[in-house]
């Protein structure tokens, strides 16, 4: 019998990976298009819609080189969430760049309304509702063909399902759509007071599926049967199935989810109540979510705004030249601070500062700021489930620096430990899709799959975790006076 496969697209914030994986999750394929991020303005994060979809169409066909698509059982979407791509229905074109989850140009318009009682999720700039209506407001004649239906809108994934499909199908996942802060959690679909508290029309939403079934068919008649926003997906890869289960991304930002089953836990600490996914008609499993806006983007801009460093890879050595930060902490605010502080309006700061800190002390202050953001969200994220984390299961391309993974396992004081496939998000989005199409059996059938290939113990003395936690929480003091102008 002829091998057959499970083809994922992890649309990310930097770049489109296509990966290609088998029974057992070995990844048998994988290709990647790094696509420019655009800041036009202070605080405006912008990509090119057209852009994307052509790196997709790139990263497909090299990652299916010598692979005919009667081999692919299916095709599982994964997603960077809240970004807003609005297009024309005729033409299949973007009307204007695709605002980016990062983007804080909303901050002044955000409306007073139930918005967490309905969502799950506070009044903030990261979700995809204020740019949705920016972008009507903007853009002259938007709002009139929007009413009319010509105008469509989506997330990342409901953009590159309509262009898969040959503008056949405008769907989204309850997972995607929980992120937009149009979609009611208690109901799972599109809540009319919503859409008339951000004056958003109904006629431009895409239908709300579950993020495990078959929408339609691509490249010939493969089935599209997963899509998931990015974070979930590596929820889902990371087979975090149970109750208590928790697992952080590090990528662009960093995203902690944790399990909280099948009824949703309202947040008293910061943090955000999101759909975790929903397989078929199944009932939704709920998430609660720490999101960090930076993490990989800090590193970016040690290299490409400063140029301290030639490649990412090169923050561990020099961070590791130094054995501490030198006294200097980074509070990487530069779209404000997301879970568990949610203040749009604060900039980032550089603290300690003194003639003793060289290029060492800030690489190692910055691989600090990914950890110490994590035990804010960790701590709010204990608060409201009444659990203490006993584990965190990591995954993205920052969990190659291993003394970062050292630093985060010392901050939070508790085990860490990384899969042997990395890239989580890809093949939680894989095993949504073949989970659909009967690929593989059930949920047991996954975990079988799992496979740990690193772990890292916690070695700071307690004293000095505690005196690093306060001056860091001064730190953040200091970056949000700075920005309140006092």
């Amino acid at each position: 019998m002829t091998d057959r496969y499970v083809l994922a697209i992890d649309q990310g914030t930097t770049s489109t990976r296509c990966i290609v994986f088998d029974r057992r999750a070995t990844v048998v394929a994988v290709a990647r298009a790094e696509h420019p991020q655009s800041y036009p303005r202070p605080g405006w994060v912008e990509h090119d819609a057209t852009r994307i979809w052509k790196d997709t169409q790139k990263v497909i066909s090299r990652a299916l080189a010598g692979l005919s698509t009667d081999r692919i059982a299916a095709i599982g979407i994964a997603n960077q969430r809240e970004t807003v791509v609005l297009w024309d229905r005729a033409t299949g074109r973007p009307v204007a760049p695709a605002i980016v989850w990062q983007d804080t140009r909303t901050a002044a318009a955000l409306p007073d309304g139930p918005l967490l009682e309905r969502t799950g999720l506070p009044a903030a700039t990261y979700f995809s509702a204020t740019k949705i209506r920016w972008l009507l407001d903007n853009t002259p004649g938007l709002r009139f063909r929007a009413a009319q239906g010509q105008i469509l809108f989506g997330t990342m994934d409901s953009w590159l399902i309509w262009n898969l499909t040959g503008g056949e199908l405008h769907v989204t996942d309850v997972t995607n759509a929980s992120r937009t802060q149009l979609m009611n959690l208690a109901t799972l679909d599109w809540d009319p007071a919503l859409l008339s508290l951000f004056d958003i029309p109904a006629a431009v939403l895409p239908v709300i599926r579950s993020s495990s079934e078959v929408y339609g068919t691509a490249l010939g008649g493969v089935p599209i049967a997963a899509a998931i926003g990015d974070q979930q997906a590596a929820l889902f890869g990371q087979t975090c199935f149970e109750p208590g289960d928790a697992k952080c991304t590090y990528g662009t930002g960093g995203f902690l989810l944790l399990n909280t089953g099948t009824d949703p836990i309202r947040s008293a600490h910061g943090l955000i109540t999101t759909v975790g996914y929903r397989i078929g008609a199944a009932p939704p499993v709920f998430a609660l979510e720490g999101s960090i806006a930076i993490a990989g983007s800090l590193v970016q801009w040690m290299r490409d705004g400063l140029g301290l460093i030639g490649t990412p890879a090169e923050i561990e050595t020099l961070a590791a030249s130094v054995k501490d930060n030198g006294g200097c902490y980074i509070v990487p605010a530069f779209s404000g601070l997301f879970a568990p502080h949610w203040r749009s309006d604060t900039r980032g700061v550089i603290v300690g500062l003194t003639s003793y800190i060289t290029k060492g002390h800030l690489a190692r202050a910055v691989l600090e700021a990914t950890a110490w953001q994590t035990r804010d969200v960790v701590d709010a994220m204990n608060a409201d489930s009444g659990l203490a984390l006993t584990g965190l299961n990591v995954d993205g391309g920052m969990t190659a620096d291993n003394l970062l993974m050292q630093i985060v396992a010392d901050v939070l004081d508790v085990p860490v430990s990384r899969p042997m496939v990395a890239e989580t998000v890809s093949l939680g989005a894989a095993y949504a899709a073949g989970l659909a199409v009967g690929y593989w059996s059930d949920l047991r059938d996954l975990r079988g799959n799992r496979h740990r290939a690193a772990r890292w113990s916690p070695r700071m003395p307690a004293e000095k975790r505690a005196a690093g936690h306060a001056t860091w929480r001064r730190a953040v003091a200091a970056a949000v006076h700075f920005s309140d102008g006092a």
